[in-house]
This record gives structure tokens, sequence and C-alpha cells, in this order.
């Protein structure tokens, strides 16, 4: 009999698919978490697992939106924990989940991507070798992921601000934008220079159109799940509502 293999199952749906995958690993310890703090629960204080499968981006039946937590989240914790284990990644193919599929491949836990239309049987099998020590081949960006902007430094951070500002919807002018934001009024006024060579580097708008604000208002739509998501995980989460704005805080 071979070593029991520790797997970690993080999704809201993994306990419909718990009792497949204890046989489909046996020898093994399945642990399912279906959201951020029975993550925390699971690892916090225990033996590391031998391989994690994550949703890449988190979705309950009939929500109306993504969960606040989402598998880069979770690499997020796992390092905080002194927990890092290889991460299975399982995906939709939808091109709304590009954003989150270019940082994560980037992620030197990023053990391999599985399609959720996958066969569990086909799941299994690369767990069970990423458990092993395997990884498999993860697709090459076509182009800068929005991760590396964003992170780029004070810039980059100021562009994340707005951006994330506007994909929480609340900001529809510049001073509502420098307001929730914590940017100056002359920062918010300069948002197509900060998130405008993001778009024109990436193909995401025609150069032969003015690149307006109004043009970044909708890019940042269009990519909102992502920018949310990234906003939380940096310490923005005030731009989104969700935390208290830095004192006298005019990045830019």
């Amino acid at each position: 009999m071979g070593q029991t293999v520790r797997a970690l199952i993080a999704s809201p749906l993994g306990h419909h698919v718990e009792e497949r995958f204890a046989r489909l690993l046996a020898p093994a310890s399945v642990e399912v978490a279906a959201d951020g703090d029975e993550v925390r629960r699971a690892v916090e204080g225990r033996v590391r697992f031998d391989v994690v499968l994550s949703d890449l981006t988190w979705r309950r039946p009939g929500a109306d939106g993504c969960e606040p937590f989402d598998g880069l989240a979770l690499l997020d914790l796992l390092a905080e924990l002194d927990r890092a284990a290889p991460v299975v990644y399982a995906v939709q193919g939808a091109w709304l989940e590009q954003d989150f599929v270019d940082e994560a491949v980037g992620r030197a836990e990023t053990a391999a991507l599985v399609r959720k239309t996958d066969t569990v049987d086909g799941m299994g099998a690369v767990v069970r070798a990423v458990a092993a020590g395997e990884r498999h081949a993860l697709p090459v960006p076509a182009r800068r992921p929005l991760a590396s902007w964003l992170g780029d430094g004070r810039r980059g951070e100021t562009a994340a601000r707005m951006a994330g500002a506007i994909a929480s919807g609340r900001a529809s002018d510049t001073r509502s934008l420098a307001r929730a934001a914590s940017v100056s009024v002359s920062t918010a006024e300069k948002l197509a220079s900060y998130v405008g060579p993001m778009m024109l580097e990436r193909g995401e708008h025609d150069p032969a159109l003015r690149l307006t604000s109004a043009s970044v208002y909708r890019w940042c739509a269009l990519h909102a799940v992502f920018l949310v998501s990234w906003c939380r995980r940096h310490g923005l989460a005030d731009v989104l509502g969700e935390g208290v704005a830095r004192p006298g805080a005019t990045a830019g």
C-alpha cells in the first residue's frame, strides 16, 4: 500500500466530489474547504498538504458575483501560514478568467491546470501526479499580465486604486473617483495616462481612437472581477468600500 496522500479540495462545491476524489487518490486523507475561513482552519497549524485542488475563480450557484475569496487568495494564505503546497487549479476556460490564469501561471506553487469540463477521473490522475512531485506544462501568457502592470511600483498601485474603485462601482466621474480611490483630483484627471498604457500594450484599445476616461471605465468593467480580487489581495480593499481609507492618502 502506498503512502497516504493528504489532499485539500478548496471549492464552494468541493463536498460534491469529496468521496470520489478520496477513492481516486486512495489511500488518501481528503479535506474540503468551501470558503476562506474553512481554508484557514484546514491549513493553520496543521501538517502541510501534499496537494491542493482549488477553483481558480470561486462562485456559488445562484450568487450574483464571485466570492470574496479565490484561488489566488488561497496562495497568499498558504504563504502567510507557511504551509505552501503544490496547487492544481480547476478552470472554466472562459475569457473572463484569463487575468487570473495569467497571474496563476507565474506563481511558483501552481503545478497544473485542469478544466472543470474534464472527467473527475482525469482530474484525479493529475492531482495524484502532482502529489507525487510532478508538474505539468503551463500556458504562457499571450501578453503582459495585468498582475505585472498593477504590481509595478507606485504608479502601478495608483492605477490599481483607480481601476479598482471603478470596477467596484464606486466612481462615475473625476471627483467621485478621487474620493473612492483616495487620490488627488489632479491624479484622477490623469486616469487615462495611468491605465491607458496597459490597455494599449495589451491590444485592448483601438490606437486609432482617442483614449478617454470613458474608454478606461469600459475597460475596467470588462476586467472588474480580477481588479477587485487584486485590490483585496494587495491591501487596497478601502477603494472597494470594504476597508478604511488610508488617512490623508493622495497617491499619484
